[in-house]
């Protein structure tokens, strides 16, 4: 049996004729496109736009950075694979991807949940609003999301390769993930794993938690406000990023309970296409559709 230390580089999952090969480069090129010309407006517009200078913006260009971030670790690489007909990616590249995509991943679900702590200031507490949410609050809450995702990604990226590997070096995936790295993994250094795992499942229940909980008391807030356009309004003020959150909860939770004695190869490729390309690409797409502030800086 190989150990990790037998081998330099990984085998990635990969289309086997040329025309699906080519249609896989033809729809991430697309996506990616996608992604970075979305995001890459919404930031332009709230850096030059005094206009929305705002927490919420500031959240938003954050949250634009880290998708931007999430999508460039693997796209790219997984692009260039398809067009030159390799599956190959490096032992340490592969250590790399994982770090940050697990890095920017864990710190945009971080950055959501301090999201809903700031649309449930600004509409429970509409008169504190600016004193809770100040500058430098706002600017503490997004380096503690930042710094919570690195912590993560140290953590798991240091556990993940520190395990021996005798089970080849074949990734199941079109990226280098944790779940399929772990297959990978002796069976008898497995659980050195589950503790690094339990941690992040906890945070990750914890910061869900919070969002649900911010949600039902802004909810509850709104249906109190006696005008329509009252509540229409701050309805419109939380659903785009509800709308976000949805979409990243959902597609990883899809993924997480993905049973691997149970899935097809193709099922997981789907489910990790869902939560790792879909969000940074439709993020900018479900925050500039509703919002006139956003269109008009555009």
């Amino acid at each position: 049996m190989s150990n990790s230390s037998s081998f330099n580089e990984f085998l990635l999952a990969f289309a086997d004729t040329r025309e699906l090969q080519l249609l896989h480069f033809s729809l991430f090129l697309g996506i990616y496109l996608a992604a970075l010309l979305g995001n890459g407006l919404i930031i332009t517009a709230i850096a030059s736009d005094h206009r929305l200078h705002t927490p919420m913006y500031f959240f938003l260009l954050n949250l634009s950075l880290l998708d931007l971030g999430t999508i460039s670790v693997i796209v790219p690489k997984s692009m260039s694979n398809s067009l030159w007909d390799i599956r190959t990616i490096s032992y340490s590249g592969c250590a790399a991807q994982l770090f940050f995509f697990v890095f920017f991943l864990l710190a945009e679900y971080s950055l959501l949940t301090v999201m809903a702590y700031d649309r449930f200031v600004a509409i429970c507490k509409p008169l504190h609003y600016g004193t809770i949410m100040g500058s430098r609050a706002c600017v503490k809450m997004a380096a503690a999301a930042w710094a919570s995702g690195f912590l993560n990604a140290v953590m798991h990226t240091g556990n993940t390769f520190s395990l021996p590997l005798c089970r080849g070096n074949t990734v199941d995936q079109f990226f280098c993930e944790v779940p399929e790295i772990l297959k990978l993994a002796c069976s008898d250094s497995y659980l050195r794993m589950v503790w690094a795992l339990l941690i992040g499942v906890c945070l990750g229940f914890g910061c869900f938690i919070f969002i649900v909980l911010s949600y039902v008391q802004i909810f509850t807030a709104v249906l109190r406000i006696p005008s329509e356009q009252g509540r229409h309004k701050a309805f419109s003020m939380c659903l785009p990023h509800l709308a976000v959150v949805s979409l990243f909860v959902s597609t990883l939770i899809f993924a997480c309970l993905n049973p691997p004695s149970l899935s097809l190869p193709a099922l997981g490729l789907v489910l990790a296409f869902l939560y790792s390309v879909v969000p940074p690409a439709m993020n900018p797409l479900i925050y500039s559709m509703r919002n006139k502030e956003l269109k008009d800086a555009l």
